[in-house]
């Protein structure tokens, strides 16, 4: 029993340390973030933004320079964790310095892309900048990264349903956290 919890706190903290490009990026578009519009405030046939403000250029290509820059930590540390810790890991990993290039990236632009999508999706359904969209504002990051590094990684469900649940928990912390810190106008 006690090892079974030891090698679920073993595949938790690996889970979560394959997804920091991925965190870090969505972190960098929100802190680095700022200028021109993503969809550079053009409208729908309704007079509906497209994307809003939220979402721009430079937090894109920082947030995604952010994700390659963590993935090359991990393709540099890879040698290290894999000898000390490869046998316990049961997660996808960096392997190499160009897999952590490919992986920071695949996962840092991908958080992005999902950001944007999820800023999309709430104005074609009605939902305002800034209002809530319960599971879509925690996930709509990790979903499209996961796709786009699935291109190249294999997942598997245990990893994505645990990737789903720490990010529904670290999502809540981060954006409380932001909120208390005056970077966001709202702690969800």
């Amino acid at each position: 029993m006690a090892n079974d919890f030891v090698m679920l706190l073993i595949t938790c903290a690996a889970t979560l340390y394959f997804l920091l490009p991925a965190y870090f990026a969505n972190g960098a578009g929100l802190l680095f973030g700022g200028g021109l519009p993503l969809d550079m405030g053009k409208n729908d046939k309704k007079g509906i933004r497209w994307i809003g403000d939220g979402v721009t250029w430079k937090g894109l290509i920082a947030g995604t320079i952010i994700g390659v820059i963590t993935g090359i930590i991990q393709g540099f540390l890879a040698p290290f964790i894999i000898s000390q810790y490869g046998a316990f890991i049961y997660t996808p990993i960096v392997t190499s310095l160009p897999n952590g290039i490919v992986i920071g990236f695949l996962l840092g632009f991908g958080a992005l892309l999902g950001d944007a999508l999820g800023s999309f999706l709430k104005r074609r359904i009605g939902i305002g900048r800034g209002k809530p969209a319960p599971i879509l504002d925690q996930l709509d990051f990790l979903i499209v990264a996961l796709i786009l590094v699935s291109l190249v990684v294999k997942l598997n469900i245990t990893f994505i349903a645990i990737a789903i649940i720490l990010t529904l928990v670290i999502h809540l912390l981060a954006n409380t956290g932001a909120y208390l810190l005056g970077l966001k106008d709202v702690w969800y």
